[in-house]
């Protein structure tokens, strides 16, 4: 379908050049002489939710920039152009910030990530984020998107940051073929870098790459790249407090999903996960009915499901990875008993990778916080770092508990070499 003559306008172009959506929606709005109104009303909102959505320079809610974009004929690729940043004449300063309710917890907890090696590797990943470099071309883009995901398996965050920005700038010369199938790849790319950078607690970068994961997903059109996306922008909005919104976007994201058919076993790994996602988020924002029923529907989707996930899987989600879920809800609704209960026959050799087992551990050991049990805690987590050191020293909240093991029982068996393990590796 040619492309109407208003998008090679030298107006059009100067707004897509100035990264600003919402003009080049009003451009397309009144080139068809439509009112706010007329457009809120084919869309579902009000005029003045039209009238912001066009005058904004931030992206509020990039589903609705989506649609409107579409009703008045933006292109694809010019509205992708648009949401991406303007380029850096020079490289800013970045800090590691920890989320506001991180600010009065345990100074273990707000040194993750705080050392000089991940601060610069942060700081190339921002400018990657804000200006595409060079695509460094060092191999098939399907290898080295399957090597990073291997260090993400491994715990490998720092490694894993270090590699991102080559990276996006292959996936991104990769798009420019238009093809659907690298398209996704690209969507991919910003999932797993949200995925890590949720892990780590840098939460307004992982809004960012994976708002970029949706926006790319949405371009090519895959179901499961636009649940990933979904997934990961969800888990960002669950850790800022916006539990409803997350809620309301997995939701959205496993209906997708269930509309495809489920007639292959990715399919059914990916609503599988989305409902786990689901229910975790609703146990978070305290909808027990919700989360309960909803980890149930999970189990009895992952029944179809091989005891372990082939190799590249998208979602590696298994029936015992379901069940590992079901310790999050538990202890994510305040119940530590039913979590140790629904973990108890969890094993680390049902889960493929180090990351999943050491997962597991954490989860249990959550639980046995929760429920007061300072050995069996110790205990658990000095097995996930085993397993994965960076799932305990990296992330966030783990590091608490250890910092608060330290502090509450510091004579306890294995807390001290749990802390001399975390300390000396931070």
């Amino acid at each position: 379908m040619p492309v109407d003559p208003l998008w090679n306008s030298t107006r059009a172009r100067e707004l897509t050049a100035q990264r600003r959506p919402g003009a080049l929606i009003r451009l397309g709005r009144e080139h068809r002489a439509w009112t706010l109104a007329a457009l809120g009303g084919r869309l579902g909102c009000s005029p003045a939710t039209v009238s912001r959505l066009e005058r904004r320079s931030r992206i509020v809610d990039l589903a609705l920039v989506h649609r409107a974009a579409l009703e008045v004929g933006v292109p694809r690729h010019i509205l992708v152009t648009s949401l991406s940043p303007l380029p850096l004449t020079a490289p800013t300063a970045t800090t590691v910030t920890a989320s506001p309710r991180d600010v009065e917890e345990d100074p273990m907890r707000r040194r993750t990530l705080l050392t000089a090696t991940a601060a610069t590797l942060l700081t190339g990943l921002d400018e990657a984020l804000a200006d595409t470099p060079p695509p460094p071309g060092t191999g098939p883009l399907d290898t080295r998107l399957t090597a990073a995901r291997d260090l993400y398996d491994k715990g490998s965050h720092q490694r894993l940051l270090a590699a991102l920005p080559g990276l996006i700038a292959d996936g991104h010369s990769a798009a420019d073929s238009r093809r659907a199938l690298d398209q996704a790849r690209l969507s991919s790319v910003y999932s797993l870098g949200a995925a890590v950078l949720n892990k780590l607690g840098s939460y307004e970068r992982a809004r960012l790459t994976a708002d970029r994961a949706r926006t790319w997903a949405e371009v090519s059109g895959s179901p499961l790249a636009a649940a990933a996306a979904a997934r990961e922008v969800a888990i960002v909005l669950r850790h800022q407090d916006r539990g409803a919104e997350a809620q309301r976007i997995m939701a959205s994201a496993a209906a997708a999903v269930e509309a495809t058919g489920l007639r292959t076993d990715a399919s059914t790994a990916a609503y599988a996960q989305m409902l786990c996602t689901l229910a975790y988020t609703a146990a978070r924002s305290r909808d027990r009915t919700e989360a309960l029923a909803t980890a149930e529907e999970a189990r009895r989707a992952a029944r179809r499901l091989p005891s372990t996930a082939p190799a590249g899987r998208l979602f590696p989600i298994s029936p015992a990875g379901v069940d590992l879920y079901t310790v999050s809800v538990h202890w994510a609704l305040g119940d530590a008993g039913a979590a140790l209960e629904a973990g108890k026959h969890l094993r680390p050799q049902q889960f493929a990778t180090p990351e999943r087992r050491a997962r597991m551990c954490t989860d249990m050991a959550r639980a046995w916080w929760a429920w007061d049990r300072p050995e069996q805690t110790a205990r658990s987590l000095l097995d996930a770092y085993r397993a994965s050191p960076g799932e305990v020293r990296d992330r966030p909240a783990i590091r608490a508990v250890v910092g608060e093991l330290a502090e509450r029982y510091p004579r306890a068996t294995g807390v001290r070499d749990l802390r001399s393990a975390v300390v000396r590796a931070g």
